[in-house]
């Protein structure tokens, strides 16, 4: 019998770690290759992860509500035949001992402690000792949270675990505590504070119903608060006549729907005109990193939809301004139907450089969206509505009705200003208004 080593596989090229949230398999249980073993969720979306071979699930080396880094070993199948192979847990490196000794000797000043680099922590260094994962690393490192100010927070995660909150709560409050050195015998076995847990809210008449949180709309939450304190957002509307976009799906779509087996809605092509508008306006197509503004080469549109549970996720078109009408048309169903049944792969969502939400759909006429950092722009587009409108002609104004709707757009005026965002919008319904409706689908 061989033992083989189900890893965390990788999930994106800034997903470095995920925290499991079910086995679906249980210890003797049998599993076939490319069966699901369990469900991980990322700070971005749930996923599963499959086995790569046939076998029994001998071993769940994680439990419930873990982290896990990627290409760590999470469970040992075992298959027939080959070699048995063997885990190797890490020992403490010496480095480690030297950093924490360092960091917590009276003789070093407040900023040395501070700027104390982290990056030789080993991920587990001490059974007795704290987890440190490789986000609450940076976090740390960020903030100059010192590696004796970590030994002294408490965790709340599994065996006093530092986690995300932890270390964010810790930031937050420290401002307001004073800092007291550590004893250089802490550094075997450090004291942790006491947790002071915050209670949940009562009903006061009794008739109240509480629910906590599920842990996407904590995120959701934290994502929505942080980019409002680290940006201005300033907004811009403008109105598009849509008529002859109307006029040509209503023409098109059963054609489009048999000769390509799939449906085509406004999406797709609002957000052709949104990736032109990117190209003609470069300066709406970076974020901020800091004191430093990064342009993107690449425009990768963020589109929010809804999850089985009803929050909104943002999956990415990668390279939108290449893809002609049909690949936006099945980039965008493929995306949103994978969204709602919950089936999203953590890459899905990485790399957006400027977003676009349908506000329309709930039937709002526009909206001001907070942004999606570090992104410095996002659109969101109203219902479509039949309106009153003037009509110009060369042989006169008249009254007439047309199909309009309102663009919504929300930028960061630290490095946005209201002649590119206006433009910007402005060019975006340019395109709309400038839609062939004698274009091929």
């Amino acid at each position: 019998m061989a033992r083989f080593e189900l890893k965390l596989p990788k999930m994106g090229e800034s997903v470095a770690e995920a925290t499991i949230t079910n086995w679906l398999k249980e210890v003797g249980d049998k599993i076939e290759a490319d069966e699901a073993v369990l469900e991980i969720a990322t700070d971005k979306v749930d996923s599963e992860v499959p086995s790569e071979v046939s076998g029994i699930l001998v071993e769940q080396l994680f439990g419930k509500d873990d982290l896990v880094q990627v290409g760590q070993t999470i469970a040992i199948i075992e298959t027939e035949g080959g070699e048995q192979v063997s885990i190797v847990k890490e020992a403490v490196a010496p480095e480690v001992i030297a950093e924490l000794t360092k960091a917590v000797n009276p003789e070093v000043s407040v900023s040395q402690e501070n700027d104390a680099s982290l990056k030789d922590f080993s991920a587990d260094y001490s059974e007795s000792e704290k987890f440190l994962s490789p986000l609450v690393k940076n976090i740390a490192k960020e903030e100059g949270v010192s590696v004796a100010e970590l030994a002294s927070i408490s965790g709340t995660g599994k065996e006093g675990r530092v986690t995300k909150n932890d270390i964010l709560d810790y930031v937050k409050n420290r401002a307001s505590q004073p800092v007291v050195a550590a004893p250089v015998a802490a550094v075997q076995k450090p004291v942790a504070a006491p947790v002071v847990q915050k209670a949940a809210p009562v009903s006061v008449s009794g008739g109240d119903e509480i629910i906590e949180m599920d842990r996407m709309r904590k995120l959701i939450a934290g994502y929505m608060v942080a980019s409002v304190q680290t940006s201005a957002h300033v907004q811009s509307f403008i109105e598009v006549d849509v008529t002859n976009i109307v006029k040509w799906r209503e023409k098109n779509k059963n054609t489009f729907e048999k000769r390509e087996g799939e449906k085509l809605t406004y999406t797709p092509i609002f957000m052709e005109a949104v990736a032109k508008a990117l190209k003609d306006y470069p300066g709406m197509n970076i974020s901020v990193d800091g004191d430093y503004i990064i342009k993107k080469k690449n425009i990768n549109l963020g589109m929010a939809a809804s999850l089985p549970n009803g929050n909104l996720i943002v999956p990415v078109i990668k390279n939108a301004d290449q893809l002609n009408l049909v690949g936006m048309a099945k980039a965008v169903n493929d995306l949103g139907g994978r969204a709602k049944a919950g089936k999203l792969k953590p890459d899905d969502t990485q790399g957006g450089t400027y977003t676009v939400t349908n506000v329309g759909t709930f039937g709002s006429v526009f909206g001001t969206p907070i942004l999606n950092q570090p992104q410095v722009g996002i659109l969101a587009l109203g219902a479509i509505r039949k309106m009153p409108a003037v009509i110009e002609t060369p042989e006169g104004d008249f009254i007439g009705i047309r199909q309009k709707m309102f663009l919504s757009h929300s930028y960061d005026h630290r490095v946005v200003d209201g002649a590119l965002g206006g433009s910007f919008v402005k060019r975006v319904a340019e395109y709309l208004e400038a839609f062939d409706v004698n274009r091929d689908v």
